[in-house]
């Protein structure tokens, strides 16, 4: 083959910073193919530096605008393990639905405003208004119900108020618990519509595999989101996550800014095919149904089904978010105020974010001062995985049109929802 295709993309905009896509090939063959990383520097590690313990949370909140509860409770974790604070279990039953609740948000939002337009041929949900309104409008419930999850349970939807070290600022009510049972309830029908249209389309989603390492929090028999150690696909050991530190490995790429990360192999993966092909048999019921009907099973090494995967965490995640109000209202709601002596300490905190496994760390002085901070994003965790996405994929498909090629190499970055910027800007590819 002959052919010679170029382009640049500039920029992938998302909130973590900005990413290109680059593709150089002459006379049908790869002379490059780089995802290239020029991201502006955030600080957030100088800034909770010489900051109280009470402080973090608000401070890191403000990472992301679309995982502020995620960073949150990443933080909180991490603070409470130096400083040696113990939790209730109706403290961390309520952080657990608090943090499905942005799952659900994330997740409807990346599947449902992102992933439906390519599969229906569309750059963006706005079409998809006129020519699909009931899908539409179950996104939008189905977003609804998350952001009002993260209400009741964190103060607000972004940058959480409630959330603190050793509980909560103000706990929710039991009246605003069994209105929010309700709601799960009534969302499971709309649920099992969405995935019978994800499912008509899923033919679309290009048949590409590529055999890689995936990280995850695991702890059996539950599909963890906020309590585990760290597992990966390539081995049977389960690492602690005070010592995430050797498992990402994170190292300075000449074509990022930001760093990049490796275990086993030269480029890992997070996320919910991550933590689907590592934690796939202990779904609720539904959510099992629901893998079963795309024929999702353990060992999927297709990135392009990491959008399927979302999917059946939603169902997961609402189905769990039933037994643990259940699990409130039986027990009943108790006061609680939350109790910190500082102390000179390091803590690391881990949970999953939507887009993967997510680390704080800490060290504190004996007035409880941050002396220092190291932060781990899952989108970091990712680049070196796409770029060996792209290295794949582009020799596979270069034998397709230039608007194909276009389309599925923008999809790829996708599928990894790298964060809410990447979900709501379409990517203008310009050939050159």
């Amino acid at each position: 083959m002959s052919r010679t295709v170029e382009f640049d993309v500039h920029h992938v905009t998302r909130v973590e910073g900005h990413g290109n896509i680059k593709v150089r090939v002459k006379n049908g063959t790869v002379d490059e193919v780089r995802w290239l990383v020029p991201e502006a520097p955030r600080f957030f590690e100088a800034m909770v530096r010489g900051r109280s313990w009470e402080d973090i949370q608000t401070v890191v909140s403000r990472i992301c605008g679309i995982c502020s509860v995620t960073h949150s409770l990443a933080s909180i974790k991490a603070v409470e393990a130096a400083l040696g604070v113990e939790i209730s279990r109706q403290t961390d039953r309520l952080r657990i639905l608090a943090h499905y609740g942005e799952q659900v948000e994330s997740h409807v939002l990346h599947v449902g405003y992102l992933v439906a337009p390519d599969l229906l041929g569309q750059k963006s949900v706005v079409p998809l208004v006129t020519s699909h309104p009931e899908v539409v409008q179950t996104v939008i419930a189905l977003h609804k119900l998350g952001n009002h999850m993260m209400e009741v349970l964190a103060g607000r939807k972004t940058h959480p108020i409630r959330l603190k070290p050793g509980g909560f600022a103000k706990l929710p009510t039991e009246a605003e618990l069994r209105d929010l049972k309700a709601r799960l309830q009534a969302a499971v029908p709309q649920l099992e519509a969405l995935a019978e249209v994800i499912l008509s389309l899923a033919g679309e989603l290009p048949d590409f595999r590529r055999e890689t390492e995936y990280i995850a929090l695991v702890n059996p028999p539950h599909y963890p989101f906020y309590h585990g150690q760290i597992g990966s696909t390539d081995t049977d050991e389960r690492v602690p996550v005070a010592e995430f530190e050797r498992v990402v490995n994170e190292y300075v790429s000449p074509q990022s800014t930001a760093k990049w990360t490796r275990w086993h192999r030269d480029a890992y993966g997070v996320g919910a095919l991550a933590r689907f092909n590592l934690n796939a048999e202990h779904l609720a019921p539904l959510a099992t149904k629901v893998a079963a009907s795309f024929g999702l099973e353990k060992g999927c090494t297709n990135p392009y089904l990491n959008n399927v995967a979302q999917l059946v965490e939603v169902v997961h995640v609402v189905e769990r978010s039933m037994g643990i109000v259940d699990e409130l209202l039986e027990a009943g709601i108790r006061p609680e105020k939350p109790h910190v002596e500082p102390r000179a300490g390091v803590g690391v905190g881990c949970v999953e974010a939507p887009r993967g496994i997510l680390f704080h760390k800490y060290e504190f002085d004996e007035r409880g001062r941050c002396l220092a901070a190291n932060i781990c994003i899952p989108t970091n965790q990712n680049h070196a995985n796409i770029q060996k996405d792209f290295e794949a994929l582009l020799p596979e498909i270069l034998d397709e049109e230039e608007d194909a090629i276009r389309l599925k190499m923008e999809m790829l970055v996708r599928a990894y929802d790298p964060c809410i910027s990447c979900s709501t800007h379409y990517l203008d590819v310009e050939f050159v």
